[in-house]
């Protein structure tokens, strides 16, 4: 059609919801590992993903990007597994009971007057594109201002922490647990739905948009 008034009464072409996947190279053994059992300062990352009824997710997938320890954010290739490398970044599916779990270390924060944090992705059905949101530490809140965390009402602010569990298991090789929980929608009072974000990826390159900007922390906006 060469008309550019009628192209523009032309309706969008409707949104596709994320998937169907192919479980090839998706989920992949030891993708939610990023450091080895026993590892010094190994922490367990875990939580729930819940739907608007307050239902388990058993089909999403997570993913986390985030700083060493130091509040360097990994740039270079490798693997934990080929070659011993912490890349800052892993993949886990939720279970049949929507749970997770990562092993990793605790982020440092990026910059000054930036709270530590896990940059964590949320894919699952029904969803027209993935979510990005943000775990931070539970000390966060005794850290310096965040702009983001200083933006958000104290119940919004609430889904955007993680959460200290003294639980540390010989089966997942850590000393300690921290739980953050995953809501998509808001339910029953006194569950609100995560904080998600929006990120700027036109003015930055595609590889350099999950490590960069999400785990660094650039182009956060509350959605």
């Amino acid at each position: 059609m060469s008309d550019p008034a009628a192209r523009r009464l032309l309706p969008p072409t409707p949104g596709q919801t994320v998937g169907p996947f192919f479980g090839y190279a998706l989920p992949y053994p030891h993708g939610n590992e990023l450091v080895e059992a026993g590892a010094p300062g190994a922490v367990r990352l875990h939580g729930t993903v819940y739907d608007g009824a307050g239902v388990p997710v058993p089909d999403a997938l997570i993913e986390i990007w985030q700083a060493d320890p130091a509040g360097a954010v990994v740039r270079r290739s490798g693997s934990i597994l080929r070659d011993g490398t912490f890349t800052g970044w892993g993949r886990a599916e939720t279970d049949r009971e929507g749970g997770y779990w990562f092993r990793t270390l605790r982020p440092g924060a990026t910059e000054p007057g930036r709270a530590p944090f896990f940059a964590v992705t949320v894919f699952a059905r029904g969803l027209q594109d993935r979510l990005f949101t943000r775990a931070y530490l539970p000390d966060a809140a005794a850290s310096e201002p965040d702009a983001l965390l200083g933006s958000l009402r104290p119940e919004r602010r609430a889904t955007l922490f993680a959460h200290d569990e003294p639980d540390g298991s010989l089966r997942y090789g850590v000393s300690c647990s921290l739980r953050f929980d995953i809501r998509l929608q808001g339910g029953r009072p006194g569950e609100e739905e995560t904080v998600f974000l929006t990120y700027d990826r036109t003015d930055a390159p595609a590889p350099d948009t999950g490590a960069a900007a999400a785990a660094a922390g650039r182009d956060g906006i509350d959605a």
